[in-house]
């Protein structure tokens, strides 16, 4: 439809018109009154035809789905690893690497209470990236390397880089590229090849006769939770949707039955599956449950998942890798084809996390 055409049609009738259709029929005064703006129905008709279409283009591009409409997540692209053995290039050393994070991203979120728990504050650095609409990504807070965006860093890290520019990144300063950018994988790296310069190195988050029990929770829940939040949110069809948040809840009430038994998931001390878990329970409340859709219930109303998340933020040092308004700023803010307003909301309270969690006996 022509723009003018359009914005002549929708607009109101002037006093000198309404005076003019007085002195008309009243058919043709009904007429012409009609003729003045398109009829209701066929404005929503318009408005949502134009809005899906756009959504669904946008949406394509920040969640790929496959043909049921389901959000596919993209694997990450760089899957080196740090570690001793003769011939990697990629030793363990303090002041070598760095963690580039956003502070509102989850899987980068697990890099940091990791290296919370273990200690590993003054061997291994962190830089802040944060979302920027306008260049379509991710930010430094101060520049890097002579990069100002993520793209840039990526860049230089491989020439002819095509790829989704995705945080946490672990980056060698010596060698200027990237190892790894799998946050699952970064974790496991923390956890095992900095301990001699860790000051909790003691503290294994992934003990070997834990292993098969932490991965099975793993898998379990990045599927139908870490991830099962987002195939929520990014949703396309409403069938893609009703089976994610089935699987989603269907998954927390497992794990909150599994509580009942034992202080964490695997046991009686913190691992990995529990790390993992957390980063999503943190934001489930203030984001998820209302802007993804996974409002069925909020994690501090569950008896045992409630206090468990409160029990994972007094972890020492958890506390501080925990920056809730980054959270909503990055989320609310800057997801527009799920806020179109880009309206933060101003709560909620989270000074429940301070509570106490009375979780020290369970399991013994």
């Amino acid at each position: 439809m022509d723009r003018d055409l359009l914005t002549t049609m929708s607009q109101p009738i002037s006093p000198a018109g309404d005076e003019n259709l007085k002195n008309l029929k009243p058919e043709v005064a009904k007429t012409k009154k009609k003729g003045k703006s398109l009829p209701p129905k066929l404005i929503i008709k318009l408005g949502k035809f134009v809005w899906t279409t756009m959504w669904h283009t946008m949406m394509s591009q920040l969640a790929p789905r496959n043909k049921l409409g389901e959000y596919v997540r993209p694997q990450s692209q760089f899957r080196r690893f740090v570690g001793t053995q003769e011939r990697n290039p990629y030793q363990p050393a303090a002041g070598r690497y760095d963690l580039i994070v956003g502070l509102g991203c989850p899987w980068a979120h697990r890099t940091l209470v990791v290296r919370a728990i273990k200690g590993l504050e003054e061997a291994i650095s962190v830089s802040i990236v944060s979302p920027d609409p306008m260049e379509g990504g991710w930010v430094f807070n101060q520049e890097q390397e002579g990069c100002l965006t993520l793209p840039d860093l990526y860049e230089l890290a491989e020439a002819g880089y095509s790829g989704r520019s995705t945080v946490p990144v672990l980056w060698d300063k010596q060698t200027k590229t990237i190892v790894n950018n799998e946050s699952a994988e970064i974790i496991v790296m923390l956890n095992s090849q900095f301990n001699e310069f860790a000051t909790n190195p003691a503290q294994d988050l992934y003990p070997q006769e834990l292993k098969q029990k932490i991965d099975q929770w793993n898998e379990k829940i990045y599927t139908n939770v870490n991830n099962g939040v987002y195939r929520c949110g990014f949703a396309q069809t409403q069938e893609a949707y009703n089976q994610a948040c089935d699987r989603l809840f269907a998954t927390l009430d497992e794990v909150d039955a599994a509580l009942s038994e034992s202080r964490y998931l695997c046991a009686d001390t913190v691992t990995l599956a529990d790390v993992r878990l957390f980063t999503t329970l943190f934001r489930f409340d203030t984001v998820y449950y209302g802007l993804f859709k996974c409002n069925r219930r909020r994690i501090q109303d569950y008896p045992n998942l409630g206090p468990y998340l409160r029990d994972l933020y007094q972890l020492q040092g958890v506390a501080q890798t925990c920056d809730i308004e980054s959270v909503k700023r990055d989320y609310y803010g800057n997801l527009f084809p799920l806020n179109p307003g880009s309206i933060i909301p101003r709560g909620p309270e989270m000074t429940y996390l301070q509570q106490s969690h009375g979780r020290d006996g369970t399991g013994n």
